[in-house]
């Protein structure tokens, strides 16, 4: 039940950005969020309801069928014990305090959960673990994020047995990549399954959890929709 009425199809949360936009005549701060998630999330068979990072989100949990956080800025490296570096921007601390919020809730709740780029570093983060702040400077290049607002395509190799390989299958499979930055010491309780060629975590489970995957690449600008699917499954 969502206010009163009763929802066929699994209702999915998906966290937002805040950020100045343009559109017909209008220019001023909006919540937005790249309509690909929502196509994807219907392609899946859910109900997307898009989650601004404001008021108390976390309260919202207990509504829902499952979570998502998406993509964005880069988390404030205060909360991995360090300062930012020359190239760590669009922090954004109140959509640090409302996804860090939710995501608690929902692991507690025991809430199906997806992680986008941005939502895996949000996990990992907040099960202990740090980031690299800049991949480049890691890997010796640009190959994971290109060109500003240019996806990069590189494989990843998923790791066999896992949740993510039952979705993918055990082969490397090419995906839309966009992020400077990855996972450094991983969270203790968090499984790798999947890695680059150049050895960045590409995504990982929890296995304590009935089901939450993150990835670093950005499947809700793929063509395929099969980790939409999982999760709505999940659900």
């Amino acid at each position: 039940m969502f206010g009163g009425i009763r929802m066929k199809r699994p209702l999915i949360g998906i966290t937002s950005y805040v950020e100045p936009a343009r559109f017909t005549v209008w220019e001023m701060t909006v919540a937005l969020l790249p309509y690909t998630y929502i196509e994807q999330v219907v392609r899946a068979g859910g109900q997307p309801v898009v989650l601004p990072p404001a008021g108390e989100p976390a309260a919202l949990v207990g509504r829902l069928d499952g979570l998502i956080l998406a993509g964005g800025g880069d988390i404030d490296p205060a909360r991995y014990g360090e300062q930012p570096g020359d190239k760590t921007g669009y922090i954004r601390k109140f959509r640090d305090e409302a996804e860090f919020a939710i995501l608690a809730a929902a692991l507690d709740a025991g809430l199906p959960y997806l992680g986008v780029c941005r939502g895996l570093q949000v996990l990992n983060v907040a099960l202990g673990g740090t980031l690299h702040q800049h991949l480049p400077d890691v890997v010796g290049h640009t190959g994971h994020s290109p060109a500003p607002g240019e996806f990069g395509h590189l494989p990843i190799h998923p790791t066999p047995g896992t949740r993510l390989a039952k979705a993918l299958g055990d082969d490397p499979v090419t995906v839309p990549h966009y992020h400077h930055q990855s996972i450094d010491h991983l969270a203790p309780p968090l499984t790798i399954t999947a890695t680059a060629d150049d050895g960045t975590i590409e995504a990982v489970e929890l296995d304590s959890h009935p089901f939450t995957l993150a990835v670093q690449w950005h499947p809700e600008a793929a063509t395929d929709c099969t980790l939409f699917e999982s999760l709505v499954a999940a659900c």
